[in-house]
């Protein structure tokens, strides 16, 4: 695909660093960068749908977790380490 683009003055002084820093042409500095701002909002789009989906799923049967987080992990460190309970 070709692609004509207008940049501003900023986005073209990005670019002419990074094919001098790199030593490595236009179109390839373009087709990186996309394919970097493509896998980040593939993450963002693809990662919160299914972390979401398991939000509220659990059931510890206790119902003060939220509001006693730490002293609940602390205890469960404890156990795990095997030193007795604050």
């Amino acid at each position: 695909m070709r692609v004509n683009a207008r940049l501003d003055d900023e986005a073209a002084e990005q670019i002419d660093y990074l094919t001098r820093a790199t030593g490595l042409g236009v179109s390839h500095v373009l087709r990186e960068s996309v394919a970097l701002y493509y896998g980040h909002v593939r993450a963002q789009r693809v990662g919160l749908p299914h972390f979401g989906a398991l939000i509220g799923k659990g059931d510890s049967g206790r119902s003060d977790i939220a509001s006693n987080v730490k002293r609940h992990v602390g205890e469960s460190l404890d156990s795990k380490n095997r030193r007795p309970a604050r």
